[in-house]
């Protein structure tokens, strides 16, 4: 079969979706909506990849470029003649695959465009119903993310869920060894923007750091919120207990989650978020918000901790509770890492979840037929 997958930038999701693909009996080709600044992912696409030349691609695109867009791709699926486009997000991948009229096509939700973006005002809920509508297929990753594609119309049994995962052999599990008189390590991944909280993560270290001298906070990545953090933590007197490793590649990635002793994040919108999932597959605890997409993986006092989203109090004392047990009781610690792993090992097992998308074209090809 000849798909054509078509997304909005090239990241880490796109190479293991392309990379997964790459190993199966269908030829792949590779369409890119918008390139937006900085890369997103420094592994080059698998070889068996094939990239589809277009007007897109090359630089950030907005509303103005939506016409002369959907005319070449209109171009380039007549030329390409595919058997399946799988396109994502939906409001802009997904939306421009569904005003082309192409058929089968499976709509991929990439979390924040149900969760949040849909919700913008009306013209994006119309360009959410629109893609939905025109869809034979749409894929999730949460239960929070398929209801509500229910909720905007979309048939349930043409909605396959599955978590996306991690590689297991990737992200290992290593038990921590520290001792009670080295530092308490917190683990901050997400990118320094509003959506993901890193604010009330600074704010919280501060006043955690104050009761306890022993903590410090790794904070990858960068961001618009690049000032305000360095700020929140000159006048909380705390910059010298925090390190900035920057933005860190796919194979560095496992080494910060092994040296840490708790994952933490501050997200306002997640469906399933992979961080949470690489902290798992390498045994760490973690401490989320209680939104809807983390509250599917983890319970209270098993696999780490769930707090009032945007409350900086709460999740201090929270740090403050991981860290009195692992003075008091480290082998408590150690039992929700394991957990932590297991939880990953049975449901976020990327090569075992991979074959749900399989699934979804058959559906896909199945319903148009």
């Amino acid at each position: 079969m000849k798909i054509l997958y078509f997304s909005r930038d090239y990241t880490p999701h796109d190479y293991r979706f392309l990379q997964a693909l790459a190993r199966s009996e269908h030829n792949i080709y590779f369409l890119r909506l918008e390139q937006r600044g900085h890369n997103l992912e420094e592994r080059a696409l698998p070889t068996e990849i094939e990239v589809v030349p277009w007007s897109g691609g090359q630089r950030p695109a907005n509303l103005f470029d939506g016409p002369h867009l959907l005319v070449d791709l209109k171009k380039v699926i007549r030329a390409l003649n595919p058997d399946l486009i799988q396109a994502g997000p939906l409001q802009r991948s997904a939306l421009l695959a569904a005003m082309s009229g192409f058929q089968p096509l499976v709509s991929m939700s990439w979390g924040y465009d149900l969760i949040h973006d849909a919700r913008r005002n009306a013209a994006w809920r119309w360009a959410t119903r629109y893609t939905l509508k025109h869809s034979a297929v749409m894929i999730g990753d949460c239960d929070t993310i398929r209801q509500l594609a229910i909720s905007f119309g979309m048939p349930d049994e043409r909605i396959v869920t599955f978590p996306w995962g991690v590689d297991l052999r990737h992200f290992k599990y290593q038990a921590p060894e520290r001792s009670n008189d080295e530092p308490f390590v917190l683990l901050s991944t997400r990118n320094w923007e509003p959506i993901y909280g890193v604010d009330v993560i600074a704010q919280a270290f501060v006043k955690a750091a104050h009761e306890c001298t022993a903590l410090r906070l790794v904070m990858l990545g960068n961001g618009s919120l690049a000032s305000q953090l360095r700020q929140i933590f000159y006048q909380g007197d705390v910059l010298d207990r925090v390190e900035f490793p920057g933005l860190v590649g796919h194979a560095e990635l496992p080494g910060f989650y092994q040296r840490a002793d708790l994952y933490v994040t501050g997200s306002h919108s997640d469906g399933t978020s992979i961080s949470l999932l690489e902290a798992f597959a390498c045994g760490r605890p973690a401490i989320v918000t209680d939104i809807p997409g983390n509250c599917e993986w983890i319970e209270s006092g098993v696999q780490g901790w769930l707090y009032p989203d945007g409350d900086d109090g709460a999740l201090a004392d929270t740090i403050l509770q991981a860290y009195e047990l692992r003075r008091f009781t480290p082998d408590t610690l150690v039992k929700m890492g394991k957990a932590a792993r297991a939880q990953a090992e049975q449901r976020a097992n990327w090569d075992k979840n991979f074959q749900q998308l399989l699934l979804a074209y058959k559906i896909a090809q199945d319903y148009h037929r």
